[in-house]
């Protein structure tokens, strides 16, 4: 019981502490972000706490850029997903390498965030990564997996055996 009472008391210290850099920044609502990124995870006990908060959401983003390249150069991916890539379409590839290059444009600006800390740098791209999350990553993403997870197969396949 006092386990649940700690976390409980971590997660509001933590949104207290957030509230704090979203006033100066204008940062997207706690609960939108953890609703997507799950920062609640983050230990409160530090001093760089908009770098944290950037660092699980970039974990996520490169978890999605490793499922997009999956999908798009399957040489080491699992058997399973030759199956399942049969399912899109020519306009879904091409959503995915879009999808591609914004992903890779996110995970070279999170290299110099890395290796140059400034506050107010740390606040201004999780503003950026929150808004393109919204408006254009979730939703291809969502239409994908939908597309190879329960998605009917569209694509129509010719016979070309010998038999017919």
């Amino acid at each position: 019981m006092t386990k649940d009472i700690e976390v409980c008391s971590n997660l509001q210290d933590l949104k207290s502490e957030y509230v704090k850099f979203k006033e100066k920044y204008a940062l997207p609502e706690f609960d939108d972000l953890n609703r997507v990124f799950d920062i609640e995870e983050l230990d409160i006990e530090t001093d760089f706490l908009l770098r944290r908060i950037r660092r699980i959401i970039t974990d996520r983003i490169a978890s999605y850029l490793r499922f997009v390249e999956a999908i798009l150069n399957p040489s080491n991916a699992p058997m399973f997903f030759f199956k399942v890539i049969k399912k899109l379409e020519n306009s879904d590839k091409e959503s995915l390498t879009r999808l591609q290059g914004i992903l890779g444009k996110i995970e070279i600006n999170v290299v110099a965030l890395d290796l140059d800390y400034h506050e107010e740098m740390e606040a201004k791209f999780i503003v950026r990564i929150s808004k393109c999350f919204e408006e254009d990553i979730k939703a291809t993403l969502l239409d994908i997996v939908y597309k190879m997870g329960n998605g009917e197969n569209q694509r129509t396949e010719e016979k070309t055996s010998y038999f017919g």
